[in-house]
């Protein structure tokens, strides 16, 4: 595998990255690319990113409407009303939900129409009287209280949500489930967004097996490759297409032609789960090397994870995770998962921070940047409490189960004591999920 210019090569000379130095480095494996923009219709688009604005060409509400049933007025008619000096003024039609705003007449002064929550109001009314707050009859109704006059006087107004011509979605909007309803109420059958970026999975490792074959774990002669399950799930979450490649055993050939297939069937990012250390049987940036791979670093200063490559590879970023289950989950969540969403043409593409308060005291005594598991709560002061969620070790995958967020520890610190504020990065599938906005 090639080197790129300021990285060192070989296996013995890594260039270690601070963890926001080998983010950057990350996220720059997507300037310059983003998935092809297609036409999907309304109701396929979630989970993708706008690749055009949408306009509206209708105001929302379309007319001035009613905010409560009761009845249109003029407020200048109603003001001072009270117990013992109500205002009594004849009915004169009414205005449904589904009333045509054209076949409403104006509203004569001292006179009122009886209306509906959602239906237009007739021309000249400027307040609508809540039904609990009168006494009617067919031909009349008694207001003993102007409350319902004052401020807007429960009306919506035309426009009040969305601006005819005005931008409703911008490029870069990650589509949920509420955009879905903007957009169908300015009529957008269709939307261009970004396809979803297509990721090819291939790990490796001559003690991994699928769940399938849990009796050669019974025995004590395999394990199950948990990541084939749990890492396609998180990946998904950023609105990937995953494809898993067959286990790769550990052999040099056998990884390179699984590189290769992955890369002539076609993907927006190749990733590759262990093999990137510097052990006997790692076989991964040498399989890269083969297939005229550029690397751009290939360790990082953090834990759990140092063990991370990123480069290149037949112009498809590649992406080398660690192979234990707690480190490939953490990796992917700080790196892959914002890479997918920068190549998606997302507009906001990393976790969410918060600052937290810990429960527990903290130790780390590497020069690393360290991500803890912990839990979050609600504390009595509004800051979130975070605990851990149990041992921390690479391999322990409940811990990372139970967890909500990364406690991030900066490399600078040893220490942080119970009740200190710090920040953590909120699991983008946990929960309580928000992504930076």
């Amino acid at each position: 595998m090639t080197t790129a210019p300021g990285s060192t090569g070989g296996h013995g000379g890594a260039r270690s990255l601070s963890f926001s130095d080998a983010l950057h480095a990350v996220l720059a494996l997507a300037d310059g690319r983003r998935t092809p923009v297609v036409d999907v219709p309304l109701e396929q688009a979630v989970g993708h990113a706008l690749a055009a604005p949408v306009v509206s060409p209708v105001a929302l509400p379309p007319w001035d409407n009613a905010g409560m049933d009761g009845f249109a007025v003029y407020a200048a008619d109603v003001r001072g009303a009270r117990a013992d000096a109500p205002r009594a003024l004849p009915i004169v039609g009414s205005s449904v939900a589904g009333t045509d705003p054209s076949t409403l007449p104006p509203l004569a002064p001292g006179t009122a129409i009886r209306i509906m929550t959602g239906a237009p109001m007739p021309g000249g009314a400027d307040a609508v009287v809540r039904v609990e707050d009168t006494t009617s009859d067919d031909t009349s109704v008694i207001i003993r209280d102007d409350r319902d006059v004052q401020g807007r006087g429960n009306v919506r107004p035309r426009g009040e949500d969305i601006a005819a011509d005005a931008v409703v979605c911008e490029v870069g909007t990650s589509l949920r489930a509420a955009h879905l309803g903007v957009l169908a109420s300015v009529g957008a059958a269709t939307v261009r967004v970004h396809r979803r970026p297509r990721v090819t999975i291939v790990a490796s490792g001559d003690e991994l097996v699928l769940v399938d074959r849990f009796d050669e774990v019974r025995t004590g002669r395999r394990i199950v490759s948990s990541s084939s399950y749990a890492l396609p799930a998180l990946l998904r979450s950023a609105g990937a297409d995953v494809r898993i490649a067959p286990i790769v055993p550990d052999d040099l050939d056998a990884l390179t032609d699984a590189l290769a297939s992955a890369l002539d069937d076609g993907c927006d990012l190749l990733l590759t789960t262990g093999g990137v250390s510097v052990g006997a049987h790692d076989y991964t940036r040498d399989a890269l090397s083969a297939l005229g791979g550029t690397q751009h670093f290939w360790r990082a200063r953090i834990r759990p994870g140092g063990p991370l490559g990123g480069g290149t590879v037949r112009d498809v970023p590649w992406l080398g995770l660690p192979g234990n289950p707690v480190s490939t989950l953490v990796t992917a969540t700080l790196f892959a998962w914002p890479l997918l969403r920068g190549l998606g043409g997302h507009a906001h593409a990393t976790p969410l921070r918060v600052p937290v308060r810990l429960a527990d005291a903290v130790d780390t005594p590497a020069p690393l940047t360290y991500f803890v598991r912990v839990t979050l709560t609600h504390g009595a002061d509004g800051v979130l409490t975070a605990r851990t969620a149990g041992p921390q070790g690479s391999n322990l995958l409940t811990p990372m189960a139970r967890a909500d967020a990364l406690l991030v520890v900066p490399e600078a610190i040893t220490r942080l004591d119970a009740g200190s504020l710090g920040e953590a990065l909120v699991l983008p599938d946990a929960p309580l999920l928000a992504t930076h906005a």
